[in-house]
């Protein structure tokens, strides 16, 4: 990616009033989009703000970002322009407007399809105006799309290179029926494609005013200028801060198609005078399984990890330019390449680029560190919905709330949206139960799930459904973090492993694991699974005792765990009445006790540890968090690469840090 010298103030064409004025009217205008997409979307998933918006330069570089968009589209939407631009050329006329999901030219994955309209004005094509949104099923093996073991992109759904659904302001039908004729909910797609078409012209139509008062070359202007203002800004920043190199690894939990081992995700951060630069060589190579990235959605990562640090700074092209990123040949995990299966991205290299980048600026800005936060997970119930004599599919479409990370003053927020988009909107379960044969049994605070720490991470969700009504049913769940279990930093702890439960505390129970697909269900089958919380930031033996007796008050940390993580040995009185005592004595017993024993814990032979688990002596908790070892959480066998990969993190993330 190229770098572009930001023009000094003595170039600058705009007085500070005209400029601040437009600048804001720009992000008026993409907001306005959300608004018109948020009304009239036919997609529960888009409703639940799957979905984001951008208005971008006569090139295709982004001008403005939505304010509460996805973080995962911020860096692919300019990519889609200007495959727009590159696809079509000349031939772009005003009333045009385009289609594009291709993952394989700067997209996310399949089913995020993208809406792409020029804005002219006096005959030129002075802006772009976008909107993505997540279509809940875009045709492939499996409802919704999400088909784990596909290893090339024809399992997975219809792919759409730029292609022109309007021409010249008439609608080609016949291109929109090829296309949402290939998905499970036809009706429920063209109805998306029309409102995402709308919300675009909205933006259109608010450009155009502010053409109309201020002049068309003052608009220009003021795009290029918003750019420019965002890369001085994040310039001058990084004048303040450090100069060095930093690097760090996070993993997949597997690739299928080699001996079992973690899958390790590289990352250099160089910071100097001209810029952010990023280094992904050194990733492992395109896993057979979708948990790819593709190059598009890789560099939203990196921006969206590193805007985390920059929270006051508008996000445009000004941002990628003082960002770089060598993000490693084609073929790789990080950059997967065509026909590489890359649908599963977001629960896989993308948040463990985020949060490998969160770790790497926790060092830059130690005022600012956070631990690691839970993985995005989907759980997909897809079928034929016998409520209704007809049978038409339908697509249960989950995703929960977790914990994000420990910070380093505070604690991490409980039951909060991904870091794929923190305004991502968990789905109304009344609007779920509407609209599929699916009841939820349970959704509450998942107790222990928040990695301890001096500052606690947040805690996830326990969260239960049953099956009723329903034909032909099956079950897919993307995570990936049963192994690359959540980390803490800092001498934190991890959170808890990731993964579905079928029939769970029956003679039928079975882990499903956090990565399959296409299980089948039957009426009756239960389905539950926790979100993790986030990792904990310092050691837990540093933690306030009062502030663990909080917690264990508030259901967050039950009294096993407030001993056996914290060393806090805490009376119980009167449950009701929430009487529970310090015991301050054997609390400072139990931490020398701690101290002392656990970096032996480290050190004990892993096999003896899987054994006292299937034996019921140890807990996952226990397992996880005081040896080190990740297992078959169904069966409690040992894996022959994992924990010792798993317990190398553990060292210097964690254990180094104990005093």
């Amino acid at each position: 990616m190229t770098t572009t010298t930001p023009a000094p103030a003595a170039q600058r064409k705009l007085d500070p009033v005209t400029f601040e004025v437009l600048k804001n009217a720009f992000a008026t205008s993409v907001d306005l989009m959300s608004e018109q997409i948020l009304r009239t979307c036919y997609s529960f998933v888009i409703y639940s703000r799957d979905f984001s918006s951008a208005l971008c330069d006569g090139e295709g570089n982004t001008v403005m970002q939505g304010s509460a968009d996805i973080a995962v589209h911020v860096g692919t939407l300019h990519f889609q322009a200007k495959a727009v631009i590159e696809q079509f050329g000349d031939d772009i006329h005003p009333g045009d407007v385009f289609m594009i999901n291709d993952p394989y030219r700067g997209g996310t994955h399949f089913n995020d399809v993208s809406f792409v309209r020029p804005i002219f004005s006096e005959g030129d094509i002075i802006a772009f105006s976008q909107n993505k949104g997540h279509w809940a099923d875009i045709g492939g093996v499996v409802p919704g799309s999400f088909y784990v073991n596909a290893t090339d992109h024809f399992g997975e759904g219809v792919r759409i290179p730029p292609v022109r659904v309007w021409s010249q302001g008439k609608f080609l039908d016949d291109v929109a029926q090829l296309i949402v004729s290939n998905t499970r909910a036809p009706e429920v797609a063209m109805g998306d494609l029309h409102a995402q078409s709308e919300a675009t012209a909205v933006c259109e139509r608010e450009i155009l005013r502010l053409v109309d008062r201020y002049g068309k070359q003052t608009v220009v202007d003021a795009m290029q200028e918003t750019q420019d203002y965002v890369q001085r800004t994040v310039l001058a920043r990084i004048q303040e801060l450090p100069k060095g190199t930093w690097e760090t690894v996070d993993y997949l939990d597997n690739d299928p198609s080699t001996p079992e081992q973690m899958i390790p995700i590289r990352i250099k951060l160089t910071l100097d005078d001209d810029g952010i630069h990023y280094d992904l060589n050194g990733s492992a190579p395109a896993v057979a399984s979708f948990l790819n990235s593709g190059y598009g959605t890789t560099h939203s990562s990196l921006y969206s990890g590193t805007k985390t640090f920059f929270p006051d700074v508008p996000l445009n092209s000004g941002f990628y330019r003082a960002v770089t990123a060598d993000i490693g040949p084609e073929g790789t995990v990080v950059n997967a390449g065509w026909p590489n299966a890359v649908t599963g991205f977001c629960s896989g290299p993308h948040e463990k680029i985020m949060n490998a980048v969160f770790e790497l600026w926790s060092q830059i800005m130690p005022e600012r560190a956070m631990a690691c936060a839970f993985n995005l997970e989907y759980l997909l119930v897809g079928g034929r919905d016998a409520r209704s004599e007809s049978k038409p599919y339908f697509m249960w479409y989950d995703w929960m709330a977790g914990g994000w990370g420990g910070r380093s003053s505070k604690d991490g927020s409980n039951a909060t949206a991904p870091v794929f988009g923190a305004g991502l909107a968990v789905q109304p379960l009344e609007g779920q139960e509407r609209l599929s044969p699916v009841i939820t049994t349970e959704h509450a605070i998942a107790i222990d799930s928040g990695g301890p720490g001096k500052f606690r991470g947040g805690l996830g969700i326990w969260k239960g459904g049953v099956l009723t009504d329903a034909q032909s049913t099956v079950v897919s769940y993307c995570c990936d973090r049963a192994r690359s279990i959540t980390w803490g930093i800092e001498g934190g702890l991890p959170s808890i492993p990731h993964g579905v439960w079928l029939n769970r505390g029956t003679s039928d129970e079975r882990f499903l694991g956090s990565v399959f697909s296409s299980v089948p269900l039957q009426p009756g089958d239960e389905f539950s699974r926790p979100s993790a919380g986030g990792g904990g930031f310092g050691d837990p033996l540093d933690r306030d005792p009062e502030l663990v007796v909080e917690d264990v008050i508030d259901g967050y940390v039950s009294l096993g765990r407030a001993e056996l993580d914290y060393g806090v040995v805490i009376t119980v009185g009167d449950i009701e009445l929430d009487e529970y005592t310090l015991d301050e004595e054997a609390t400072a017993a139990k931490r020398a006790e701690i101290a002392a024993a656990r970096r032996g814990w480290l050190e004990t032979d892993p096999e003896k540890v899987a054994e006292r688990f299937r034996a019921g002596e140890l807990s996952v908790h226990d397992v996880i968090r005081q040896y080190g070892v990740v297992l078959d959480w169904g069966t409690g066998e040992l894996f022959p690469e994992s924990p010792r990969q798993f317990r190398e993190t553990l060292e210097s993330r964690s254990a180094q840090h104990w005093s």
